[in-house]
């Protein structure tokens, strides 16, 4: 009988399956009709592939030599067929049986030409659209077809919030794969697992078909359920998944600090015109520490701390600004991973991560891809590259005779992150965005003001070296306060070996030396005076012991200007749970961004159009 089907698919499918097209396998599976799958994973280059088929009511996987002969595969498929109803039997009738004779395995072409030899290679021999033969079984085989390799909804439901799943997929494009999202009819107040009435059709609401769905105050008390098809931008298809939430939506914290800054990015921007952000989102290795819990942050409320909880938060701020630049701090790399990226990935911005030495968190930049492509990074960690790049050689020299100063600069893990954007509509059209983190101690001005000397020699040889013609924009917690030694240096190009910065100590440090100290030094910027593009702020980090001026976002002027720039929250808003973070606000912290979008009009603009 499988040589007639063979016989009656000869004038179909070799011709059609060299053109791997969606409509070609379609047609091949209505061929064959309610065939079971075999699905093979052969990628180029690697050693190994895998046939997945269930044989007997269990789900087999074989991991096989790409280069092995077909017939060893279809011999061992054969013996684990017989083993396993051989075991069937003897447990069956609790006695023992002889062995069952070996069922014919074979594999064929569907257009006819006949069985697959034993000698073809299993890479040239599981193609698509052939047919798998054990015994009286047979399985269409489906190569490389999409597929999610990951696939999970966050454990976190707010109404009001988006609520973005992770994905992976392989063979297809998360941009092709089609959503449709459910919510259970009736509210569930306890969990319950998917089993019962949670399969029923009726059980389920459907609400939504795109890949971020916003849940109401409506579906308050119930569980969300998300099918997801696999495709790729052929428009073929894998097997669809279901993923069922583990908690129901919860009520959202109502008023937040961000809805209102939000009425000035409704729009995304376009050339000449740029919108970026700068956002210390506080790591959650220093949210969850009990000097945090107890002293920073008594006043937030416990569940307002936890990371779940906050990364709500984050998520609709961040896609609020509809930015084309957003440059992080304390970014766990868990949380870069697991949430950020496929959060921002839905709303259209690729990530790039720079972790900290020894450390749990880092930098993270993300850009919109509609709009940027990068070209390169040159990422860095500031003390490493004070002790290995001759760029700063004599800086090295010069703090070398201060051995307190030198120890508690190469003790730090401050990393720079540079990365070479360019417009995708424009070759050649390019920016340096740069990202930082500083020192954090408050009595650290003058190993600030050395990483900040560092940063800017090497941004200054990334761009002249390597990228002459990109402005450059730079970003990040700078630990520093408008009359600091390291924002006169970043916005006069050079500070004074007088500036008070450079009898910084710390608290356990012996006093501090006259200002001729060797310690201190004239500074001068390799790079021409930066202009801030937020104005000076009253406070851009606000907890209970101190609120003060510590994030920029600076930019190269006279490539860039600024027309406009987003209001910071309102005080009331910021203080209204005593201070940051709280059940309103994600972060000790509050982000800048700019442009707001007004009369056509944006922040930043490149004003030399190049």
């Amino acid at each position: 009988m499988f040589n007639k089907l063979a016989a009656v698919l000869l004038p179909f499918h070799r011709r059609l399956l060299s053109a791997s097209s969606p409509v070609t396998l379609s047609r091949v599976r209505r061929l064959c009709g309610s065939m079971e799958t075999a699905a093979v994973r052969c990628v180029a280059g690697e050693p190994q592939l895998t046939i997945s088929f269930r044989m007997d009511g269990n789900q087999r996987h074989m991991r096989r030599e790409q280069d092995e002969p077909l017939g060893k595969v279809l011999s061992r498929i054969a013996c684990n067929q017989a083993k396993g109803k051989h075991k069937a039997k003897k447990a069956k009738r609790n006695a023992p049986q002889d062995p069952p004779d070996l069922a014919v395995v074979k594999l064929y072409y569907v257009d006819g030409g006949g069985e697959v030899p034993g000698t073809v290679l299993n890479a040239e021999a599981w193609l698509d659209g052939t047919v798998l033969q054990v015994g009286d079984m047979r399985y269409s085989v489906v190569r490389n077809e999409p597929t999610f390799t990951n696939a999970e909804l966050p454990c976190s439901l707010l109404a009001g919030f988006p609520v973005c799943p992770k994905l992976e997929v392989e063979f297809g494009e998360l941009e092709h794969c089609q959503f449709a999202w459910y919510k259970e009819t009736e509210p569930k107040h306890n969990s319950v697992t998917a089993s019962g009435d949670a399969d029923s059709p009726d059980h389920w609401t459907e609400t939504g078909r795109s890949r971020v769905y916003v849940p109401s105050n409506l579906d308050i008390g119930r569980r969300l359920k998300l099918r997801c098809t696999p495709k790729n931008d052929g428009g073929r298809a894998g097997p669809p998944v279901d993923l069922l939430s583990p908690t129901s939506v919860e009520a959202g914290p109502g008023v937040v600090t961000f809805d209102e800054r939000h009425a000035y990015t409704a729009e995304e921007t376009a050339w000449p015109r740029l919108r970026a952000v700068s956002y210390n989102i506080l790591a959650d290795i220093y949210a969850q520490t009990e000097l945090s819990k107890t002293v920073l942050y008594p006043y937030c409320a416990p569940y307002a701390l936890h990371l779940d909880y906050r990364q709500n938060l984050i998520k609709k701020e961040l896609a609020g600004y509809r930015a084309d630049i957003v440059c992080l701090q304390e970014v766990d790399k868990g949380v870069f991973s697991d949430s950020l990226t496929p959060a921002l990935d839905a709303f259209g911005l690729d990530g790039l991560f720079k972790v900290k030495d020894k450390q749990h968190e880092g930098l993270a930049t993300f850009y919109r891809r509609t709009r940027f492509k990068l070209v390169s990074r040159h990422d860095i960690t500031l003390s490493e590259a004070l002790m290995s790049d001759p760029l700063h050689s004599d800086l090295l020299e010069q703090i070398s005779t201060d051995d307190t100063l030198k120890e508690k600069i190469l003790k730090r893990s401050t990393a720079l992150q540079v990365s070479i954007l360019e417009d995708v509509h424009q070759a050649g059209r390019k920016v340096c965005v740069a990202n930082t983190h500083l020192y954090w101690h408050p009595l650290g001005g003058n190993v600030r003001l050395v990483q900040m000397a560092v940063a800017l020699r090497h941004l200054s040889h990334v761009i002249s070296q390597l990228q002459s013609e990109a402005p450059l924009l730079f970003c990040g917690d700078f630990n520093s306060s408008p009359d600091s030694g390291v924002l006169q240096l970043v916005t006069e190009a050079a500070v004074s070996r007088h500036h008070g910065d450079w009898r910084s100590r710390r608290e356990d440090s012996p006093p501090p030396p006259p200002s001729s100290s060797p310690w201190a030094a004239d500074l001068t910027s390799p790079i021409p005076p930066l202009l801030s593009a937020c104005g000076p702020l009253a406070y851009t980090n606000y907890v209970g012991g101190f609120q003060g001026c510590l994030d920029y976002i600076f930019i190269q002027p006279p490539c860039m200007s600024v027309e406009r720039v987003v209001p910071m929250p309102d005080h009331r808003l910021v203080t209204a749970y005593t201070a940051l973070p709280s059940v309103a606000h994600p972060s000790d912290h509050i982000a800048l961004a700019w442009p707001r979008r007004g009369c056509g009009q944006s922040s930043i603009v490149f004003q030399n159009g190049g």
